[in-house]
């Protein structure tokens, strides 16, 4: 049977029929619903979890592979920054079970910080990756992953990107495979890497990698598609589709399915066929970098670009010289749709009274990231998961107590127990004064509304232990700690003066839902009545529901609003009502 799959859905489908026992990820787009597929499958075949973080998931899923159990961690390419350190120690070990890491680069930075390339991690890391094109190579690709990965001893990495995760096309459903979890056999030599054991196992990984070149050269992962043509083009992944529909027969196609190790005397020999070689790769030089190492003559990013995402018109031009079709244009200028927070969102209240505090923010990786677009305007600095309390703590030590005064650092419920708690005890363990806001909106929001571990529920819905956020940071040592409802807008803002005047740290608990949780129940919409002033001051929120016409008079369109009143409460002449449905 055939169905038309998601990448990430094919990848779990792989891995089901794979066989796999245990899978831990922390969600990040676009490699979210990889794991969200993994727990639509029986539980009592495979274990599915959200950890905390992905440095834990990749931890949990090395134990489980040693155990003997066939294992899968799935992250955006970011969250394989977190996970580095185990990963790097696990190329050492080795596996028992099969140990596949799943990663999804986004070039374009369609929801990223970065547009960084993980083809360098495999490198660096010494272990294989495989890359797929479409959802029936995620499918094939990532079986053979965990064959592969018991066969030569080795974690592997399947790459995908955001196009491959997110297109859909037909997959071979085909059934389980009934694997056994193998013995556990103690191991001190293979499995604890004190400097001792160290320097043997990487003599191993070094002879592994030989051996794996040689497999590059012979596997049908890395194919040749001969069309007669004295062009080649040498690719892997999203590139290949995007060349074959450019090119067509115009061209011959070195295909790489892997792409570490690469093969050296296949593109040596394939490249001497060809009067003109070229490499076609998203993102940076890896493959190309490679060629020109074997001193194979290519052309690639001297033609190409290094930022974003490809297209099937720009490569025609560069290799074939074709100019690109005239685009078909609306006769007037289309507006700009940037993102924006929902309307009833929490965070919006949040940042308004930052905002009119004239508060710096250290900001951090989530929907609230978006404090920083006009006109809320709040948010001044954006790192990476965590990095709002910790970085907040280094400009409060350079700049002072009158400066940390105005200063506070924003983080989600969820980025907080991924890498927020430890940034906390640093500020206070090191006697820090930071205000450190906690948005805890119940839910992990950007990625589509995944539980963590201060929900209270599992990935499948169930019940279990819920984090007590008070506890928590009371457990670190934070003596001042104030749970306020942001959209009660003058005590959040009375809330926040007291806390930042302190000299001691202090954690400001926002707790709202986000609007957009099947529990939220608001009611009617809110409209402007005869009271309005025409102050305008509802329009520093934001909320896309509210608009000026060209006459100053501001309009709520109730199509857009759900009621959830906030501009009820900034209002100071009291002219925004409720009006029922």
């Amino acid at each position: 049977m055939k169905k038309l799959m998601l990448g990430n859905a094919a990848v779990a489908q792989g891995a089901y029929e794979a066989g796999v026992h245990f899978v831990s990820s922390y969600p990040g787009t676009p490699s979210t619903e990889i794991t969200e597929c993994m727990a639509t499958y029986p539980a009592q075949e495979v274990f599915v979890e959200w950890a905390p973080n992905e440095k834990v998931a990749a931890e949990a899923v090395v134990g489980a592979a040693i155990a003997g159990g066939r294992a899968m961690s799935c992250c955006k390419h970011v969250g394989l920054n977190v996970m580095a350190d185990p990963i790097f120690t696990d190329s050492y070990i080795g596996v028992n079970g099969g140990a596949v890491f799943c990663v999804a680069d986004d070039p374009g930075m369609h929801s990223s910080q970065n547009e960084q390339d993980s083809r360098h991690y495999a490198k660096a890391a010494k272990i294989p990756m495989l890359e797929p094109s479409d959802s029936s190579e995620c499918k094939e690709f990532t079986k053979m992953a965990f064959e592969l990965s018991e066969r030569f001893d080795t974690p592997f990495f399947i790459r995908l990107s955001t196009r491959v995760s997110h297109s859909q096309s037909l997959v071979e459903i085909g059934e389980r495979e009934k694997i056994d979890v193998k013995p556990y056999e103690k191991n001190i030599p293979k499995h604890v890497m004190m400097p001792a054991m160290a320097i043997k196992r990487h003599v191993l990984v070094e002879e592994r990698t030989k051996a794996l070149v040689k497999f590059a050269e012979e596997s049908s992962l890395n194919s040749i598609e001969d069309n007669g043509s004295d062009i080649g083009i040498i690719t892997a992944g999203i590139s290949y589709q995007y060349a074959k529909e450019a090119l067509g027969d115009k061209a011959n196609y070195l295909k790489l399915g892997m792409v570490f190790p690469l093969p050296e005397k296949k593109i040596a020999e394939f490249a001497a066929k060809n009067k003109k070689t070229y490499v076609i790769e998203e993102l940076d030089p890896f493959i190309e970098e490679h060629c020109l190492a074997l001193g194979v003559k290519v052309e690639g990013k001297q033609l190409f670009t290094l930022l974003g995402e490809y297209t099937p018109t720009m490569i025609k031009k560069v290799v074939l010289s074709a100019e690109a079709p005239k685009s078909v244009s609306a006769e007037e200028e289309i507006p700009n749709r940037p993102p924006v927070l929902c309307p009833g969102c929490p965070h919006r209240a949040t940042f308004y009274v930052l905002k009119k505090l004239g508060l710096t923010v250290s900001g951090d990786i989530g929907c609230y990231t978006l404090g920083a677009v006009a006109p809320l305007g709040s948010v001044d600095t954006t790192i990476c998961m965590g990095a709002s309390v910790s970085a907040a703590h280094g400009m409060a030590k350079v700049k002072g107590a009158e400066f940390n005064r105005k200063l506070v650092s924003v983080i989600g419920d969820s980025t907080f127990m991924h890498s927020g708690i430890t940034a906390l005890s640093d500020i206070v363990y090191n006697k820090g004064a930071n205000t450190v806001i906690i948005l805890d909106n119940s839910i992990t929001g950007m990625t589509g509304h995944q539980d963590n571990p201060t929900t209270g529920k599992t990935i499948r819905g169930e019940a279990t232990k819920q984090v007590d956020l008070i506890l928590l940071c009371k457990g670190l040592g934070v003596e001042h700690i104030v749970v306020a409802d942001p959209f009660d807008v003058k005590h959040f803002e009375e809330v926040v003066k007291t806390e930042t005047a302190r000299d001691e740290v202090s954690v400001i608990i926002a707790q709202r839902p986000c609007a957009l949780l099947k529990s939220v129940k608001f009611t009617g919409h809110c409209e402007i009545t005869d009271k309005c002033r025409k102050c305008k001051l509802c329009m520093k929120l934001g909320c896309p529901a509210i608009s000026v016409s060209e006459d100053g008079s501001v309009h709520i369109d109730a199509t857009l609003c759900n009621g959830c009143g906030l501009c009820m409460n900034v209002c100071p002449f009291h002219a925004i009502e409720k009006e029922e449905d």
